[in-house]
């Protein structure tokens, strides 16, 4: 179990033992600044030093797993779940959007050409753009915890 810490300036260092972290609470030298995962911030100056540490995702279709190793010892795991629900909510957004056109309402100017995906091209699907958008958010919290130098992205191709 690790203690994450975080430089007076907010970049990440490399984590510390329990009973290391509870020292620097307890004269004053550090601050929580978050319960889960247990991060501390140091008050003090010290120097940047840290060690190369490899970061690692496996992609998933309802999972994202996503492990951080340091000198041979794993300083961080987690599993995230995907949502599954965009498409469904797309739907109800859908039918929202019909019954509200389909009231009578004078002065309504038409709007029946304002498409986005027939204005841009490249554009992403909302589940998929949902899905990409959680993985670059797991990315930027391990980044936002640890001083990751290399990344290792594992890619599973599928029928």
């Amino acid at each position: 179990m690790f203690v994450f810490v975080l430089s007076k300036d907010g970049n990440p260092l490399m984590p510390t033992n329990p009973a290391k972290a509870r020292l620097l609470l307890k004269t004053g030298k550090a601050k929580v600044v978050r319960t889960t995962p247990f991060t501390i911030k140091l008050l003090f100056e010290s120097s940047s030093y840290t060690q190369p540490v490899t970061a690692g995702m496996d992609t998933g279709s309802k999972a994202v797993g996503t492990a951080v190793i340091a000198s041979g010892k794993v300083l961080y795991q987690s599993e995230i779940y995907l949502r599954d629900d965009v498409s469904k909510k797309m739907e109800q957004r859908k039918m929202y959007r019909r019954s509200r056109r389909s009231r009578k309402t004078r002065y309504r100017p038409a709007r029946f050409d304002n498409r986005v995906n027939s204005r841009t091209e490249g554009t992403l699907a909302p589940c998929v753009k949902s899905k990409l958008e959680s993985h670059f958010r797991e990315k930027r919290f391990v980044e936002s915890l640890l001083p990751v130098t290399k990344w290792k992205v594992e890619l599973a191709s599928f029928d």
